[in-house]
């Protein structure tokens, strides 16, 4: 993929689009995990950048589908909600930002690299692959209710039988995001005076806020604890997955996969990037939902 990329245009637009709408089917996390190691494969400039722009693609995209994020699931099979419901809350979101991003990516230019002219010969989509398009419709099949949920437990019997390199993963990361799930009982206690009489906007803010210290998806179980006003709750755990490294799993992984393949890469200056990137499109969601509410448009949970 990267090398036919490479011969093309408008790269980074390509890519960014690409994260957004790929998060939405196969979650945040597994849409950065496919695009940016191509992304990291390209021989251009501003790679950096064009990370950046994924991990927040990543989030925008991922907030408008029940099975686009963990919290978004939590939300959805808690709450009892349709598909149609939960899109009609949140798709102002996820609009604002495939524009902002897209025209960011659009102005984004990129030089290509020297590099030497040897080219893999592309992949061809083998049995495998076709097996595992098949376990995604599966789990999107189970999500929506049209067939049980136990049915989702064939992908991973499929993994074992066939394809257990699949199921190695990054333990370290994992331990931080159990760590995240390891505080939540003891900030749902510290918590629970405060939310005796919430209102919309302190529950948004409130989770928002909580993402950026333990992760979007402990705060939403934290908040969820104390509001039935699920479509705020929604809006908070979507704003606050920009921001900080630790506001979004997606967010370390693309730090970690960046870091990880750019040889003599300095990540002082990337993760300082990174934050104000982030804290922008936080600064950016929280007005448009003050927007949203103002408006009483479809999609406030807030009117």
């Amino acid at each position: 993929m990267a090398r036919r990329l490479e011969r093309g245009r408008l790269i980074a637009f390509k890519l960014v689009t690409a994260t957004f709408f790929l998060s939405m089917v196969v979650t945040n996390d597994v849409a950065l995990i496919v695009i940016v190691p191509v992304t990291m494969a390209l021989g251009v400039t501003r790679k950096d950048l064009i990370v950046i722009l994924e991990a927040l693609a990543a989030n925008a995209g991922s907030a408008l589908t029940p099975i686009g994020n963990p919290q978004n699931l939590f939300i959805y099979w808690h709450y009892d909600l349709t598909p149609a419901v939960f899109m009609k809350t949140i798709w102002p979101f996820s609009l604002m930002f495939l524009v902002l991003l897209s025209i960011c990516a659009l102005t984004l230019e990129t030089l290509p690299l020297h590099r030497d002219s040897h080219s893999a010969e592309p992949h061809e989509p083998n049995t495998r692959t076709w097996a595992y398009v098949a376990g995604l419709s599966i789990v999107v099949l189970a999500v929506v209710r049209v067939v049980p949920t136990a049915a989702g437990l064939a992908v991973i019997l499929y993994a074992l039988a066939a394809d257990r390199p699949a199921l190695r993963v990054d333990y370290g990361l994992l331990l931080t995001f159990i760590f995240f799930f390891g505080i939540s009982d003891n900030l749902s206690n510290m918590l629970s005076a405060q939310f005796t009489s919430a209102s919309s906007g302190h529950v948004l803010m409130s989770t928002a806020l909580a993402s950026q210290l333990v992760s979007n998806v402990p705060a939403t179980l934290i908040i969820s604890e104390f509001t039935s006003d699920w479509k705020t709750l929604l809006w908070g755990a979507s704003t606050g997955g920009f921001g900080t490294l630790v506001a979004f799993l997606a967010n370390l992984i693309a730090y970690r996969l960046y870091v990880m393949s750019e040889q003599d890469v300095r990540s002082g200056p990337f993760l300082a990037k990174f934050t104000a990137a982030g804290v922008a499109a936080l600064m950016t969601a929280t007005a448009l939902q003050r927007a949203v509410q103002e408006t009483g448009s479809h999609g406030t949970a807030l009117t």
